[in-house]
């Protein structure tokens, strides 16, 4: 009726409730239940209770929230929960940018402006698309695990590139980064799929960094140290310019 309150799923009365936990997250916290649950059965509490805890921290790290999306054309929506820690003019990463065989065309080798999220253990880790379209590559790179807000981390630590292409040639490139803790980059994507803005291509376990490479000539929306929400922050807007001259560096 109108004048009713509806959620984030177009339905019901507006209010708060439980995220929904990842099954990819299940197994780990049902683990650390379950372990936590042998040592109250052998009256073993000192080892109990921090794994009661753990468990909770576990579910809570693989928390999968609905999120309202913007639906405007122009819009490019953040791939990642965190912090921006670099917004700077970049090459794009070769293998977004050279033929893979497939016939599918990559980014030009102009420089773009690159977009780093940080995200620490206490944000939400599915990532989402920054844009409507087709994944056109999904590219898995090996390599060290240092801490994700170093630059070189997005040259020398283990990566998943992915490249959208919307109907009308528009194209973004992002990178999953593993860090520190992240050990394993879970795609939900392949070459061939066709994705909604906002919708979830895969996770990063335990803390990383996701790098965005924008379209050529498009200027971010966010500035350093910004706390942005994936699939419902704007980071930039195609035919817009930066936000504020200066914040890329």
């Amino acid at each position: 009726m109108a004048g009713d309150l509806l959620d984030s799923r177009g339905r019901g009365e507006a209010q708060w409730g439980l995220p929904a936990i990842h099954p990819e997250g299940r197994k780990f916290g049902i683990a650390a239940l379950g372990i936590s649950l042998v040592f109250a059965l052998f009256a073993w509490e000192t080892l109990a209770w921090p794994m009661a805890f753990l468990s909770l921290g576990v579910f809570a790290f693989f928390r999968d929230p609905e999120r309202v999306v913007p639906q405007d054309e122009t819009s490019i929506v953040s791939p990642a929960d965190g912090k921006i820690v670099q917004i700077a003019e970049v090459a794009p990463p070769r293998e977004l940018v050279i033929a893979d065989g497939s016939g599918t065309r990559g980014l030009g080798q102009e420089p773009v402006t690159r977009i780093s999220i940080f995200m620490s253990v206490f944000d939400v880790h599915i990532n989402r698309a920054p844009i409507a379209g087709m994944v056109q590559r999904v590219v898995y790179i090996p390599g060290q695990f240092l801490n994700a807000e170093l630059d070189k981390a997005s040259e020398d630590n283990e990566r998943q590139h992915i490249l959208v292409e919307r109907s009308d040639g528009v194209q973004i490139g992002f990178t999953q980064i593993a860090g520190l803790i992240a050990r394993r980059i879970v795609p939900f994507v392949k070459p061939g799929d066709t994705l909604g803005i906002g919708q979830r291509v895969g996770l990063i376990r335990f803390g990383s960094r996701v790098d965005v490479y924008l379209p050529a000539g498009t200027g971010s929306r966010v500035m350093l140290g910004q706390r942005v929400v994936a699939g419902e922050t704007v980071i930039a807007e195609l035919g817009k310019q930066p936000l504020r001259e200066g914040v890329s560096q």
